[in-house]
């Protein structure tokens, strides 16, 4: 008699639960457009989601732990004039997030900790250089400021966001849309899907094709996609696949070996509403201390609804086993750095005692002007600090600090003029 060998791994038993309805996010009028991108991003610090919104587009930020029923007057991120369809949070700096619109541009925000008073319509800075919509975007996993973006155009574009300026542009490489881009672990290649049917391994900086049309898949799974498209969520700690089906009610995991048949089918999360979009926690973000593998934020038409994934283990020990060290929030590399063609690896982090976000960075751009490297014209004389010309950085500085200024004024003018009218309600009561 013959018996059955059974596969051991420590993810054999990964169960999906939904968090408890005071831990949901409801009132949020989640998208309708009609987009393949997940819309939602969420990071330790924040919940960021696409909402419908009139006069053009926009997406809510909710504090992390501000769970309940949001208020209908919150503020949004304004600024696009179309609708947004995709937003990404930077992996190096938790309060900046970029969006990507149908008005073809890209926008960058600094999102502060505290909430504020009334929506955010200033961008950072806005990228231009796609011709049509722009519909996928994709922060690079360890070098500073990178950003790649993906429009309709059929072109990719990768940023330095700190400077504003287009480090590559990819545009002969994709006969038709791009359906979706993803790098690898240390940014030095990246993987697209494009209308074609053909899946690319793309070298950016040579800008080549190394690799597509790959003969025979190693392994082949079935599944139901009939209800949209099928948005996968892949972590390396325990190189477990999450697939959530787009206006499907469920999530399929499997999980990913070496050896054959390479992956195995783990189990299924089902709940009763289909989801119209979907978050994924980065690793630091996850609580160690509850054995949780993985948390999504599942939307709904008016609410988010995390979903957790445990390894149930009887000791309150650290497992050390499913939390190896993880990417944290430091870049290895410098923009300019990876353009000249190093590589490197994530700067990995402990999470023994869990995570803690850092407060507040701000992030700087300073706009390169070509007018600054041409030689001055006439006879050249010493100069000293007092005449020295102002900097396009500098003159951008004292604008900013007139603008801010100047609304400081018009605020304050309008709450005197409050309290005069105040005053005079109540001389004329008396």
């Amino acid at each position: 008699m013959s018996r059955r060998v059974v596969r051991q791994s420590k993810f054999r038993h990964v169960f999906g639960q939904a968090a408890k309805a005071d831990q949901a996010y409801e009132d949020i009028r989640v998208s309708k457009v009609t987009w393949d991108s997940s819309f939602c991003a969420v990071n330790p610090k924040f919940l960021a989601i696409i909402v419908e919104a009139g006069g053009g587009g926009a997406f809510i930020v909710l504090p992390l732990a501000k769970t309940g029923r949001v208020d209908k007057n919150h503020p949004l991120v304004t600024g696009h004039t179309a609708p947004v369809l995709d937003i990404d949070w930077c992996p190096h700096n938790d309060n900046v997030i970029a969006s990507a619109s149908d008005d073809t541009t890209i926008m960058v925000w600094q999102i502060p900790d505290y909430t504020p008073m009334r929506n955010i319509t200033e961008p950072i800075i806005t990228l231009e250089g796609h011709s049509k919509r722009v519909g996928i975007l994709s922060w690079h996993p360890t070098a500073r400021n990178v950003l790649l973006s993906a429009g309709g155009d059929n072109v990719i574009i990768i940023w330095n966001v700190g400077t504003g300026e287009v480090l590559l542009s990819l545009d002969d490489m994709h006969p038709d849309i791009i359906h979706s881009v993803c790098w690898n672990s240390n940014g030095s290649l990246l993987a697209t899907t494009c209308k074609d049917k053909t899946l690319r391994i793309v070298d950016p900086r040579k800008g080549q094709v190394v690799a597509n049309n790959f003969e025979e898949p190693v392994a082949l799974q079935e599944m139901d996609t009939s209800n949209g498209v099928l948005l996968p969520f892949y972590d390396p700690d325990s190189s477990i696949v999450y697939l959530c089906g787009k206006g499907d009610s469920s999530i399929r995991y499997f999980e990913i070996t070496e050896e054959p048949p390479f992956v195995h089918y783990l189990n299924t999360f089902s709940s009763k509403e289909p989801q119209r979009g979907m978050g994924f926690m980065p690793r630091r973000g996850l609580d160690v201390s509850k054995c949780e593998i993985a948390r999504f934020y599942k939307l709904h038409e008016r609410k988010c609804e995390p979903i957790i994934m445990t390894v149930p283990r009887k000791s309150d020990l650290f497992q050390d086993d499913l939390y190896p060290d993880t990417p944290g929030p430091e870049p290895a590399l410098e923009a300019d750095e990876w353009l000249s063609g190093q590589d490197a690896e994530p700067v990995l982090i402990s999470l023994r005692d869990g995570y803690v976000p850092p407060k507040h960075r701000e992030l700087r751009v300073t706009k390169r002007n070509i007018l600054d490297a041409r030689p001055p014209s006439g006879p050249r004389r010493s100069q000293s600090a007092s005449d020295a010309p102002l900097s396009q950085n500098m003159l951008e500085t004292l604008l900013e600090q007139v603008k801010a200024l100047r609304e400081q004024v018009q605020a304050q003018e309008q709450r005197i003029t409050a309290l005069e009218n105040m005053l005079c309600e109540l001389v004329d009561g008396d």
